[in-house]
């Protein structure tokens, strides 16, 4: 398949280089946007307790406004991204911000699930899938030489943002209720998000096609959305991501009810809490894997690197369920599941990116964004279903971990070779 798009000669652009510092001011200020919308998804499941207390609801029902919040967060990104991209993302990422912290604040409210479908999931999903897409899609784009670096640094402050706030989240709802929990941090994440979202811009319009960025080998041409659907490496990299996805939010949503269920959420680790514990470190590797992986794969490349990544999840999964009864090892264990998870936010923006060029990169990251979505439906309410079946966590963490080796093997068996041979294409054309 030949790209729809022209790829501009050497000769034709010259380097555009804003005042030197400009491109890591806005690395900095993704950041903070991206930690001020952590918090929705990763302290999700010190909510479920209390929340099935209040409203009556079975765990299932719960989960379902975790997999609005996810779906929405991703399903709508082609067409965040298009607005981001039309309209610039000043007004589009204030916006999230505003209604990310809205979610929360009117979640407080909700006196049954429907209410809390209504602003937990549906606000908080469109209000951090407009954060979430528009900042990586700006990142790929002022980091054209070091995309899995840029993407996972601010894809660490969305895993990392968290692990300031879980402690104090759980102490909160502990001594002030979740009401009042969710009030107080819905208003500091949407003033924070909002400060951050107010100073981002776009770099200029050529910067994405410096000589830098085409002095490195193995770049695709600026590829239409269009074009990105017909392509399948698209779809190899739609079924991977949403492989990985499923097997992290499985944890993310359901690890409250199968630590409790595995008798170790109350058991004292290291002087506190084995659950809050475990969620604090979760958020820590679940950040720092994410600029790690993506500076490895800068180095030795995408496809490589997620071979090393997912196997290394399968294998802490594996033996996390082994060890289920081991408080202090249910602690470490988490902590390496998601280091070998949270890298997944750096490799398949930059290796879109990468494929199919930068112009249209934050639509196109939309569509494969979408697979977090998918995910999410397999991860929170279909693996819910799935225990209640089967009375046992076995058979749920069996499929996750399945498709952990499914996803590493597809990596170097598949997805490489395609990929040099679509990159060798177009290199001939160019040439």
């Amino acid at each position: 398949m030949q790209p729809e798009a022209t790829s501009p000669s050497l000769a034709t652009h010259t380097a555009v280089s804003p005042r030197a510092g400009t491109r890591w001011v806005q690395l900095a200020l993704g950041v903070v946007c991206m930690m001020s919308i952590s918090s929705p998804q990763y302290v999700w499941a010190l909510f479920t307790k209390p929340l099935a207390h209040a409203l009556g609801a079975t765990l299932a029902q719960l989960q379902v406004t975790f997999s609005i919040l996810i779906v929405l967060q991703t399903f709508l990104a082609p067409l965040q991204g298009f607005l981001i991209e039309r309209f610039g993302p000043k007004r589009l990422l204030s916006l999230g911000a505003l209604l990310t912290g809205a979610s929360w604040v009117l979640a407080a409210r909700a006196t049954d699930v429907v209410s809390l479908y209504l602003t937990y999931g549906l606000f908080g999903g469109v209000g951090t899938g407009i954060i979430y897409i528009g900042v990586i899609g700006l990142m790929v784009k002022w980091f054209p030489d070091r995309r899995g670096l840029a993407a996972g640094a601010v894809a660490a402050g969305y895993g990392m943002g968290a692990v300031f706030t879980t402690f104090p989240i759980s102490t909160g709802i502990a001594q002030s209720g979740y009401q009042h929990t969710l009030v107080v941090y819905g208003i500091v994440f949407g003033a924070v998000g909002l400060l951050a979202a107010l100073a981002l811009r776009s770099p200029p319009p050529a910067y994405g096609r410096t000589l830098a960025s085409f002095q490195k080998q193995g770049l695709g041409a600026d590829t239409t959305p269009g074009a990105v659907l017909r392509s399948p490496i698209f779809w190899l990299l739609f079924a991977m991501m949403t492989m990985m996805s499923t097997s992290g939010l499985m944890v993310i949503s359901q690890m409250g009810a199968f630590a409790r269920d595995f008798g170790v959420a109350e058991v004292a680790v290291f002087g506190l809490s084995a659950l809050p514990l475990a969620l604090t470190l979760d958020r820590v590797t679940n950040g720092l894997t994410r600029p790690f992986f993506g500076w490895v794969s800068d180095r030795i490349g995408r496809e490589n690197t997620m071979f090393i990544a997912f196997a290394l999840e399968g294998v802490a999964m594996t033996a996390w369920l082994v060890t289920r009864d081991n408080a202090v090892l249910f602690v470490l264990l988490s902590g390496l599941v998601f280091f070998g998870w949270g890298e997944i936010f750096s490799l398949f923006p930059s290796t879109l990116t990468d494929t199919f060029g930068s112009r249209h990169a934050t639509t196109n990251y939309g569509l494969l964004y979408m697979a977090q979505g998918v995910g999410s439906i397999l991860g929170g309410p279909l693996a819910a279903l799935l225990y209640q079946r089967t009375g046992s966590w076995t058979g749920v963490f069996a499929v996750v971990i399945a498709m952990n080796f499914a996803t590493a093997a597809l990596a170097l068996s598949v997805l490489k070779p395609v990929r040099r041979r679509y990159l060798a294409q177009h290199a001939k054309e160019i040439a």
